[in-house]
């Protein structure tokens, strides 16, 4: 992971930077295919954690693990006091209303159509990253997220019946996801704008935090009326998902967004599906048929296209 602390309170990029012009270098590649592979291992594994815990008990130790390290990393900051109600929003946002509906959208979901519906936050992000912060989209990196997009439908299918059959998906479960990756790309892209102001150690600390303290009051409630076992698998996943998932991944995706243009960001994490249905086909056992390899190649073809600088 970066040295985030010599990150946190440098200069933001001008938030209206659009992609036209734009060259990747690959010490801004490397770090956002990282990413890809931490939170493409979200899903699958937070469909093992809720197989001993139950929804919100799971997101609850979740952020229960990344407060703390993330106060750590605001000691000596302070957050200035017209400041607290736009933060807390955020945190109600992206952690109170995104995080839970994730986890209840996974626990209603296989891990394959959960992980398909998850992928829709790239473009989602690119939609209101052009809306709220005037970044200009390519001809051509529209054709990559479409063909990205394209070819996440291919996975999807060349996965076979066992594995994408939707007797195991619900529609709430399904509308839950959808809602997730709504609040979640509205969240990463108003955490732009804010971290811009506050610094991204005091931003994401604080967020979450807020997010948390509205969660536990359901959490109790859910314990009170579901038994809970703890188990070293359920535990384990809440220690990935707060430390690499929450903690580790939101300090390099806000990095990643105050450096490169969320249109050319958004499109590397097409390559979330592809890791985490390939972790599912090695956990759950789901079946990877020719289709799956033909959407991969149209994945990267259309990331290509994404990330590529223009002429």
């Amino acid at each position: 992971m970066p040295d985030l602390p010599n990150q946190i309170e440098s200069p933001a990029p001008s938030l209206g930077k659009g992609a036209r012009g734009f060259a990747l270098s690959p010490g801004q590649l490397l770090p956002m295919l990282f990413l890809a592979v931490i939170w493409g291992l979200s899903i699958p594994l937070t469909k093992l954690g809720l197989q001993t815990l139950p929804p919100l008990t799971l997101t609850a130790l979740r952020f229960g693990v990344a407060v703390p390290l993330l106060l750590l990393l605001t000691l000596g900051q302070r957050l200035p006091a017209p400041a607290l109600p736009r933060v807390a929003a955020l945190g109600i946002l992206g952690i109170s209303i995104g995080q839970i509906a994730q986890t209840f959208g996974i626990n209603g979901t296989t891990a394959s159509v959960g992980t398909i519906i998850s992928a829709t936050i790239p473009v989602f992000v690119v939609v209101f990253a052009a809306l709220r912060l005037g970044q200009s989209v390519t001809l051509m990196q529209k054709v990559g997220l479409l063909a990205a997009f394209a070819g996440i439908a291919m996975v999807a299918m060349g996965q076979g019946p066992e594995a994408s059959s939707l007797h195991q998906t619900s529609l709430a479960g399904a509308a839950w996801m959808l809602l997730s990756a709504l609040s979640i790309a509205f969240y990463y892209v108003w955490s732009v704008e804010l971290t811009a102001e506050y610094g991204t150690a005091a931003v994401a600390a604080w967020s979450t935090l807020f997010g948390l303290l509205v969660l536990l009051p359901w959490t109790a409630w859910e314990a009170w009326h579901t038994p809970i076992t703890l188990t070293a698998s359920g535990l384990g996943v809440a220690v990935y998902l707060g430390l690499a998932v929450t903690v580790a991944g939101l300090f390099l995706w806000l990095r990643i967004l105050r450096t490169v243009p969320a249109s050319v960001a958004a499109g590397v994490q097409y390559l979330q599906p592809v890791i985490g249905m390939v972790a599912s086909a090695v956990m759950f056992g789901d079946h990877l048929g020719i289709l799956f390899l033909l959407g991969v190649a149209l994945i990267l073809a259309g990331l290509g296209l994404t990330v590529r600088s223009p002429a």
